[in-house]
């Protein structure tokens, strides 16, 4: 245990050096990176294999192409990232330089997870780099295969001081919340990340917690059930259904619930052939822990396609439950394994209800032609992230920011977004030992006639970027008036001001 206090010292210590804070540092670190991504797919295909029987095409395709589009993304915009951010200003500071400078935290650890612990690790590690921090990596032990994958590689193209990996179970992960950070990322659940945030607390350290829910899916009646369907079914049974962002249960009108079988039934053999069970291409559950809990949640359910399971094999089909009650045992928590609830709802009235009175999910999916009713669930519910007519695919958008809200989780990140939350955005005023004439309002001793001017610079809203050019040259005119205390001339380009 005393290595991991070493590991995050020497981070801070090589942190503290400054290189990391150099753009060119920066991107070579993250070409080092890609480079690993693209070098070593064997040895991750190979981890992730016995973690969780990803198939070889099914490793680039959820774990290792959304990290080359992420690492691209932030090499090419980089610089713009960290650029001085100009800001509008104010009649107080027309002469001033007022921006936002993005500047690095410091030292971040990033605890990933199991379900696609490529994705979910290194994913946030880019921003952290980009961003110009240094960075602790703590992968999940319970994909332990690809845990040491991380640990064996990872140190062969990064800096070994500034990005070390850290590796075991809870004892190793207990000492690392010890220690002190700039700012926590953790993906994963909510009972670990209410500890994660009580360690942090003691350091008033910021977290970044993705977490996951109850991710509903409401099927209106106008909509292309076929494909909606399709769309359903590869979003719920990838990875044998262990996404935070699967769809987690269906809401719909009872009249359409055999026909939603049906299409999901169709769509799971096509897909997963007869025998999931001999398909490269259908996963198996993390661990036997896993498959009991989820053999346990069908207790009361009535199964309408699927069930087999074998626990040696740690394996559980494709299933789909029907007429499952709000109050069923499946309904009660994340359910993160290939069992698809339906619940039937007699309206989107009644849909919106339903979801609301739970807590805020990760992900909403609506599956309707109706684009009005799409916007409505938008604005009558709450939730990290909304697809309307797909499932999962809001995840590889880099210009929109992934996280949760609630108990789904705080923070977010993706391209410019996981750069600005790993990084402080420091507010920045610059002005001159010059006009000191403007500055007499503010001095004591206060009077009426200088609250009025005050009032009048503070509260006044003047557009720069539509001022024509004599506008401005007035507005300039009142500064060198108040300098020259030339009260009649000041007034008289106060009211030309007012007009404009």
């Amino acid at each position: 245990l005393k290595g991991i206090q070493k590991a995050v010292d020497r981070a801070r210590k090589a942190f503290l050096t400054g290189r990391s804070k150099s753009l060119e540092y920066r991107v070579t670190q993250l070409k080092n990176l890609l480079r690993f991504v693209r070098e070593r797919q064997t040895e991750v295909s190979e981890g992730l294999k016995k973690d969780l029987r990803r198939s070889e095409c099914g490793t680039p395709l959820f774990e290792t192409l959304g990290l080359e589009s992420e690492i691209n993304l932030a090499v090419r915009n980089l610089k713009q990232w960290a650029a001085p951010r100009p800001v509008s200003k104010s009649m107080m500071t027309i002469s001033d330089q007022v921006y936002i400078q993005p500047e690095p935290l410091g030292v971040v650890l990033v605890i990933g997870a199991w379900n696609y612990p490529w994705a979910v690790t290194i994913g946030p590690l880019i921003g952290a780099i980009a961003a110009g921090n240094a960075a602790v990596i703590k992968p999940s032990e319970v994909s332990s295969h690809t845990s040491k994958v991380m640990e064996d590689l990872l140190p062969l193209y990064l800096d070994k001081e500034l990005y070390p990996v850290v590796t075991g179970g809870v004892t190793e992960t207990q000492e690392l919340l010890k220690q002190r950070f700039d700012h926590i990322f953790y993906t994963g659940n909510g009972t670990v990340a209410k500890i994660i945030m009580e360690a942090a607390a003691k350091h008033l350290t910021p977290t970044t917690l993705e977490l996951g829910g109850k991710s509903p899916c409401y099927i209106d009646k106008n909509c292309d059930l076929s494909v909606a369907c399709r769309r359903i079914a590869w979003g719920k049974y990838s990875n044998c259904g262990q996404t935070c962002i699967a769809p987690d249960y269906i809401l719909c009108d009872p009249s359409m619930q055999d026909r939603v079988i049906e299409e999901i039934k169709k769509n799971i053999k096509e897909f997963y052939t007869e025998d999931p069970k001999k398909c490269l291409d259908y996963g198996r559950i993390i661990n036997q822990r896993h498959f009991k809990r989820l053999m346990a949640l069908l207790e009361g359910s009535t199964i309408a396609v699927g069930g087999e399971n074998e626990e040696s094999e740690c394996y559980i089909g494709p299933t789909v439950l029907r007429d499952v009650k709000p109050d069923a045992k499946v309904m009660q928590e994340e359910i993160f394994g290939p069992l698809l609830p339906i619940l039937t709802v007699s309206s989107a009235d009644e849909a919106i209800k339903f979801i609301n009175q739970r807590e805020k999910p990760l992900a909403l999916y609506i599956f309707s032609s109706d684009n009005k009713l799409i916007k409505r669930l938008i604005a009558e519910t709450s939730s990290g992230g909304v697809l309307a007519n797909d499932c999962l695919m809001h995840f590889s958008v880099t210009s929109l920011p992934f996280g949760g809200v609630g108990n789904s989780g705080m923070g977010h990140y993706h391209g410019k977004y996981g750069f600005d939350n790993l990084s402080h955005l420091r507010g920045c005023l610059i002005k001159q030992l010059k006009m000191e004439g403007v500055n007499n309002m503010r001095y004591p001793p206060h009077t009426a006639d200088k609250l009025g001017w005050a009032r009048f610079f503070i509260l006044k809203h003047v557009d720069f970027g539509s001022l024509g050019r004599m506008a401005l040259l007035a507005l300039m005119a009142v500064f060198v008036a108040v300098i020259l205390q030339v009260t009649d001339y000041y007034t008289h380009v106060k009211h030309f001001i007012l007009n404009t």
